[in-house]
Parts: structure tokens; C-alpha cells; sequence
């Protein structure tokens, strides 16, 4: 050993001599720094329990746990986060990543207690002194470990698409699907809301990792038609997207899309190994739509020999016959009826069931019916004239087989959900003047925002708060439409503020076409009486249970004539449930 190692530890001595830095009270008079990271705290109402905060914890110590009191509902887990104080090192990553920002830490670093126990704790839920404390850490405004904004989805301009029905949208690229998947935090909370449950988490991951064969399994897991969807879904898990508590939510109906785009229909057997092994049980569809052919995917692979009736000369029901190109390309539903038809399901167009095939053979011949035929009778305005407008639907069924509806020069649209939209727009890709009637504020229109959006866009008038009051034909092809200014007037139960009409604020108008697109109802009249009077029926919709079945226990129904959301990705899923209820009553379960 040498000299200076014996010595060294002899200098250690001096210091007993020089006076203590300890003080007898260390604790006293001295506050944390203001952005001192202490003991956390949580706004429990801001708090959605997406579990950010759990993940990023390299010590684990947060557990997301139940609180009493707080309610599962769309966008919140119901779960809130417990720090066990034994494992934190008070990083602050947690309040970095909390998309909501209900985290945050107070400057308080003293915490005495006898009982180990009361160290784990949950914060906002046990009370605690440092509870109310302002100072603290707190992520800086405009700060975020996630990128705020989404990537810019690249699209037409208003001008040019207005020139054809090509597809407005044109897609992500993998550079771009990559950069907006690396935003996604998995928390989970779009699944819930997802109407059919899809296991978005796994599939945008896998988007992530370049994986794209496995994020088509994903998708076909609960959803056999990804490149509709992808397009046309009205996107209800972007709702409650977490990311969107501080930016903008993730693309996630896009990212659907980029899936489907990249892998050729040739690839699809490869990648799903879907294998039929034939049960020797028939089904049933009538209805070609978005809930037929989804029930249809799911039974072919359970073994059973499927056999659909369509009235029209394509699959596709109204996401064909009611969608515009520009938003929904044909090419792209008959690739995904294509590969469900090569499970061998069999589609028989052109076939109406109570005119060509009759309701009672068919069930006579078939171990189970679904039914799942949309909303194809528009209603009635319900004003003098009204049998002088023209139905939504009816023009975008003429575009889309071809046929010129002949709008004229002027057009009003009658309505504010997407059917109102889509004839407008498709009205002013025939070169038309178009404006939309209606009754409520802008804000309450049921139509989808981007919508909306584009069609102002493209030069579409929006008249509100106007209650159509009579149509007169004056000449031939000409009509006036005379519509009442309405206010608004708020409900003492709280309820959706009404429009009520402002007596003498009468307008008119004269135009070459006048469209009615409120609303359409289901039309049940191939189902013979003796046995709708069985299936029962409410406010217009069949009555079903969870996995669809009707009160005659072989007859199954969803889609629009038996939910309320009226959306394709509502269909896709009662179509699976659908598959499910019906295996489950063939074979007992």
C-alpha cells in the first residue's frame, strides 16, 4: 500500500473538529422550490385513466385502480392512478406524458408517517395537506412528450374536386402513416368507444413496427371490411382519442385506411389464413350491405354455407348506393366484398326478397335468416307540396348507377345530416347552384364536421334556423320553396334547444329542384304479417338482444333498422354480433 492510501483516511479526523453542517431541525422553514418536484397530485374529474402516466413509469409505481364514485363511460376507463412512494423517484415523466394534464406535483417533500401502508396512495382521492398547494411541477405550457397535431392528410383542393368524382382523399404515405402511429400512447380508450370494438391499440402499433400483415389480422378481427371503413367510418374512438385532450386526436380511421391501401386483395389469403371447413348448416342473408356482409365474413369462417339476397346488381347497400365516390370509390367496397365472397359466401343481385324470392321459402330453406336491409324509405317533409321534392337518395342512387338525375341550374337540399350533405355536394359536382335548408343552428347539424366543412368549401350555401313552410310547382321544372326564419329557443328540462318560427319572416325562392334528405325509415313489408307481428317492433326500428336475435329465435336483424347510431361501423359490428348469436342458437350455446 502506499503512503498517500495510509494517510488519506487520517485526514477524515479534522472534521470532527470544524463545526456540523446538519442543523437540529432540517425540515423547518424550508419550503420546496416553486417548481420543486414533491408529492402528486391528480384532478380526479380531469383525469380520464388512459394509463400514460402507469406506462411510462420505469419503477413501476403507479397502479390504475378503481374509485368509488367514478363512472366508466365513452373516454374515461373509470380507473385512476395509485403511486406506491416506496418505488417513485419523483422523475415527473408521469406529469410530462398525462394527456389531459389533471397531473401535476406539488412542492411538498415531507411526508412522516409510522404505517409503510399509507405510502401508497391515490392522489386527488386521499386527502392529503399539500392538496390545495399551487406551487409545484406542472408541465410548461407548450410542452408535450407527444406531438400535438396530427399529420396533414393531403387532399383535393375544393376547386378540383368539384371537376370529377375522384376520391378527395389521397392517403397517407409510410413515412407519414409511421410518424402519426408513433402518437399513439395505447391506452386503450378507443376501444370501448369503437362501436365494433376493434383492437385499434395493437393494429396502429403495428403500423409502427412496418408490421402492416399483422395489423390487417387486427383489423379482420372484428371488422371484415377495412377499406370501406378506412374511408367512411364516422371515426367515434377519434372522439374520445386522448391525444385530443391537448392537440388534436389520432387519425385513426386513416391509419385503417393506409392498411387496406398497401396490401394488394392478391396478398389478403396469405396474410389471414382464413380456412373454411364447410358444417353442413345453411344461413341466410337478405341484405348485401355493411351488416350482411359482415355476418356473412364471420359465419363463412365458423363452417356455415352463406347465401345472400340483393335487391341491387352490387354489394355494397347504402355505402354504395348512398355515398358519393368522391368519398367512398366502388373499387374499394369490391375489394372488400371480393375477398369475403372468396370464402365462398354466395351473392345472389338483382333479387328482391318478397317480390322475386319470397320471406317464407327462404326461411323454410335455411337454418337462420339475418336481415339487415338500411333505411331506404326517405321520409315526408310534411308540408304542403312536399310530393314535388326530389329524395336524397334518389340522386345519389342515379349517380351511382350511372344515371343522370338532371337537378337543373338551382338547387335547395332540405336537411343537415350527411345524406343532405353528400346530395348537395354531389349536386354541385353536376354543376349546380346548391344551397341546404334547415331548421336548426349550423351547430346542431347531425352531419359529420368534415363534411360541413366541405361543403362550405365548395361553395355550398347554408341557410339556418329556416322552417319550410309550402313548395309550389309555378312552371315545369320550377318550383318555390317558402320557408319561415326561426329562433332558438332553450328547453326548461334542459333539453335541445327548439326552433320556432318568428311570425311575418317569411322567404321564398324559386329553383329547378328542391331535395327532401331528413331522414329515411326501414321498410319491412317482405317479411309477411304473421311473422313481423312476432319479430316486434319500436319507433320504427326491431326489437333485438345482444347478439341481434329477434323474438322469433331463428330470425337475426341489425344495422340501421335495428340500432341507433345508423353508421356502417355500427353494422359491421351487429353483423358479428349477429354471427355469434346465431352459432351460439344453432349449436346450443
Amino acid at each position: 500500500m502506499s503512503l498517500k492510501g495510509i494517510l488519506t483516511p487520517l485526514k477524515v479526523w479534522k472534521r470532527a473538529f470544524e463545526k456540523p453542517y446538519t442543523i437540529a431541525d432540517p425540515i423547518k422553514e424550508r419550503p420546496g422550490a416553486a417548481r420543486y418536484r414533491g408529492f402528486h397530485k391528480n384532478e380526479i374529474d380531469k383525469c380520464v385513466g388512459c394509463g400514460s402516466c402507469e406506462e411510462i413509469c420505469m419503477n413501476k409505481t403507479i397502479d390504475l385502480i378503481p374509485v368509488e364514485g367514478v363512472e366508466t363511460k365513452d373516454g374515461d376507463s373509470g380507473l385512476r392512478p395509485s403511486f406506491d412512494y416506496g418505488r417513485c423517484c419523483w422523475c415527473a415523466l408521469c406529469v410530462d406524458i398525462c394527456p389531459s394534464g389533471s397531473l401535476t406535483m406539488s412542492n411538498d417533500y415531507t411526508w412522516a408517517d409510522e404505517d409503510a401502508d399509507n405510502y401508497i396512495f391515490t392522489p386527488g382521492v386521499d386527502k392529503k395537506k399539500w392538496d390545495n398547494e399551487k406551487l409545484g411541477y406542472k408541465t410548461q405550457a407548450g410542452f408535450s412528450l407527444l406531438a400535438p397535431e396530427k399529420v396533414k392528410m393531403e387532399m383535393l383542393s375544393a376547386e378540383d374536386g368539384l371537376k370529377s368524382f375522384l376520391e378527395l382523399i389521397k392517403g397517407y404515405s409510410k413515412k407519414q402513416a409511421i410518424t402519426e402511429a408513433d402518437r399513439c400512447v395505447e391506452c386503450g380508450i378507443c376501444v370501448a368507444t369503437c362501436p365494433a370494438h376493434m383492437d385499434i391499440p395493437k393494429y396502429i402499433a403495428a403500423i409502427r413496427e412496418d408490421n402492416l400483415g399483422l395489423a390487417l389480422q387486427k383489423l379482420y378481427e372484428t371488422n371484415p371490411m377495412p377499406a370501406t371503413c378506412g374511408r367512411i367510418c364516422t371515426h367515434l374512438c377519434e372522439d374520445v382519442c386522448v391525444i385530443g385532450l391537448n392537440g388534436e386526436p389520432l387519425a385513426i380511421r386513416w391509419l385503417k385506411r393506409y392498411i387496406a391501401d398497401q396490401i394488394e386483395l392478391s396478398e389478403y389469403k396469405n396474410i389471414l389464413n382464413d380456412e373454411v371447413t364447410l358444417n353442413g348448416k345453411k344461413i341466410a342473408i337478405i341484405g348485401a350491405g355493411p351488416g350482411g356482409l359482415s355476418a356473412a365474413y364471420y359465419l363463412a369462417k365458423l363452417g356455415y354455407e352463406i347465401t345472400i339476397y340483393e335487391r341491387s346488381e352490387k354489394a355494397g347497400g347504402m355505402i354504395r348506393y348512398g355515398v358519393p365516390e368522391y368519398r367512398m370509390p366502388y373499387n374499394q367496397i369490391d375489394k372488400d366484398v371480393d375477398y369475403i365472397t372468396s370464402l365462398g359466401v354466395k351473392i345472389i343481385y338483382n333479387t328482391e326478397v318478397g317480390k322475386d324470392i319470397q320471406f317464407k321459402e327462404i326461411n323454410e330453406k335455411f337454418a337462420a335468416i339475418f336481415f339487415s336491409t338500411g333505411l331506404v324509405n326517405p321520409y315526408d317533409i310534411g308540408i304542403e307540396g312536399d310530393n314535388f321534392a326530389v329524395s336524397g337518395l334518389k340522386i345519389l342512387d342515379d349517380v351511382t348507377k350511372g344515371i343522370d338525375p338532371k337537378v337543373g341550374e338551382k338547387v335547395i337540399v332540405i336537411g343537415g345530416g350527411n345524406v343532405a350533405m353528400d346530395a348537395a355536394r354531389t349536386s354541385r359536382r353536376l354543376g349546380t347552384e346548391v344551397s341546404i335548408l334547415y331548421r336548426r343552428r349550423e351547430e346542431d347539424m347531425p352531419a359529420d364536421l368534415e363534411e360541413i366543412h366541405e361543403a362550405h368549401a365548395e361553395n355550398v350555401e347554408f341557410i339556418t334556423q329556416a322552417i319550410p313552410v309550402k313548395i309550389e310547382k309555378i312552371a315545369d321544372d320550377k318550383f318555390k320553396i317558402i320557408w319561415n326564419n326561426a329562433k332558438m329557443v332553450v328547453q326548461e328540462n334542459g333539453g335541445r334547444p327548439k326552433p320556432v318560427a318568428i311570425e311575418g319572416d317569411i322567404h321564398e325562392r324559386i329553383v329547378d329542384t328542391i331535395v327532401s334528405a331528413i331522414g329515411q325509415a326501414g321498410n319491412f313489408e317482405f317479411i309477411p304479417k304473421d311473422i313481423s307481428e312476432k319479430i316486434k317492433f319500436k319507433w320504427g326500428k326491431v326489437i333485438v338482444n345482444d347478439v341481434c336475435q329477434t323474438a322469433v329465435k331463428n330470425i337475426f336483424a341489425g344495422g340501421d333498422i335495428a340500432n341507433p347510431t345508423a353508421d356502417a361501423i355500427s353494422a359491421i359490428a351487429d353483423g358479428h354480433n349477429a354471427a355469434k348469436g346465431i352459432d351460439g342458437f344453432l349449436n346450443k350455446r
